[in-house]
Order: structure tokens, then sequence, then C-alpha cells
């Protein structure tokens, strides 16, 4: 290498800004939706860790209040048919049903047990959608940002290509650019895909555990109150 191909090379800015600016404008487009991507997909995570963490605390200490002995009628009373804690609306959507069931002489209504099964089966359906909003766009980030960014990458050396045949030259000035410039967007599509890949499993795994934790306490209660009916025949 020539002492001018090193001073030219040298004078040439390789910072982050310099290399988007002097993108072409599809690579620009490129960088831009795989920042976005990222930022958003940081968002999500965010909100789930803390969601998460919510989630299981008020089911710790919901499941003290329903364990503590307590008439189940009192809890329902406190707690009132639309609480916030994900476990102890599916306590309500059961005690609901059970309390519709009841006639005017105090007897139930024929199918009280498979009724307040589906009531809370639909109360889990719609936390579980609740707990798993925002993993589509995680496992859809992690799956297609590297592929966008090659995408940015194989078009950013195609330019840089053209470059070299106007200018009729391969030296490390007129080539470097062009390439790091393609090559920045590679490491675009695996910076939003990376920590979209590990917190989609994390997550995915985490709301199994808290969806199954709350067909568990489902099926719990379900018994409790199929030994009342048992009881009431």
């Amino acid at each position: 290498m020539t002492p001018d191909t090193m001073a030219a090379a040298q004078q040439v800015d390789f910072s982050l800004l310099a290399l988007f600016f002097r993108a072409t404008f599809t690579v620009k487009i490129v960088m831009l939706i795989l920042i976005a991507a990222s930022f958003w997909s940081w968002a999500i995570i965010i909100q789930k860790l803390i969601d998460l963490r919510r989630v299981r605390e008020e089911a710790r200490e919901f499941d003290q209040d329903f364990w503590s002995g307590e008439p189940l009628d009192v809890i329902y009373e406190r707690i009132g048919p639309d609480p916030a804690g994900s476990s102890a609306r599916i306590f309500a959507a059961g005690m609901t049903e059970w309390r519709r069931s009841h006639r005017k002489d105090g007897g139930l209504i024929h199918g009280v047990q498979a009724r307040i099964e589906r009531a809370m089966n639909v109360a889990i359906g719609r936390e579980s959608d609740s707990l798993t909003r925002g993993l589509t766009f995680l496992a859809t980030v992690g799956s297609i940002a590297p592929f966008v960014g090659l995408f940015g990458t194989v078009w950013g050396i195609k330019h840089a290509f053209e470059q070299i045949a106007m200018q009729q030259s391969t030296n490390l000035a007129v080539v470097a650019p062009g390439i790091a410039e393609a090559l920045l967007a590679t490491g675009l599509g695996l910076l939003a895909a990376i920590p979209a890949v590990i917190f989609y499993n994390k997550f995915n795994h985490e709301t199994e555990q808290v969806i199954g934790g709350y067909e568990s306490f489902a099926d719990e209660f379900s018994m409790i109150l199929s030994r009342q009916l048992d009881r009431a025949a």
C-alpha cells in the first residue's frame, strides 16, 4: 500500500454517522428500518419484564389470600367481580358464574360445574393473550432482521463496485467506505435480531409457566367447588 493510498484512507471518516450519511438511499432505508425495529423490540422487552414481574407478584399475593382459609365468598366480596390481578380475575370469573348458577330457591342450575370451568378457561385465554402480546413481533424481528441487514449489505457492496468501475480504481480509499457502509447494515441487523431472539425464548418460557400456574389454580378451584356441589347434592 502506497503512502498516498494510506493518507487518502486515513482522511475518510468511518464514524457510524458518516457511514450512514454516505450510504445510498436504499441502504439508509434498510438501516432506519432496523434501528426502528431494534428500538421497538427493546420497548416490548422492557414492558414484558415489568409485566411478568407484576403478574408473578400478584399471583403470589392472591395465592396467599386464597389458601389463607378465608371463605371464598368473603374473598370474592373483597376483590369484586373485576379485580386488578390476573389470578384474581380467573377466580372472579369462576365465582361470578357460581353465583349466577344459584336459583332463587337456593338450588343450583344444572351444569354449573361445566359452566364454571368454561368461564375460567375464557379468563385464562384473555390473560394468555395479554401476556403473549408483542412476542410475535420479537419472533419476527429475530427471524428476518439478519436477512434485511444482509439485503442492505448486498446493495451497499453493489454500490461500492459501481464506484470502483466509475473511478477505475481499486485503492483502499475508494473501496473501503462502500464496504464499511454495507457491513454496517449487517451489524444493525444482528443488533436488532440477537436481543429479540434471546428475550423471545425467555418470555415464551416464562409465559408458559405463568399460564400453567393459572390452569393449575383453575383445576384446584374447580375441585373445591366440585366438593361443595357434592355436599349440596
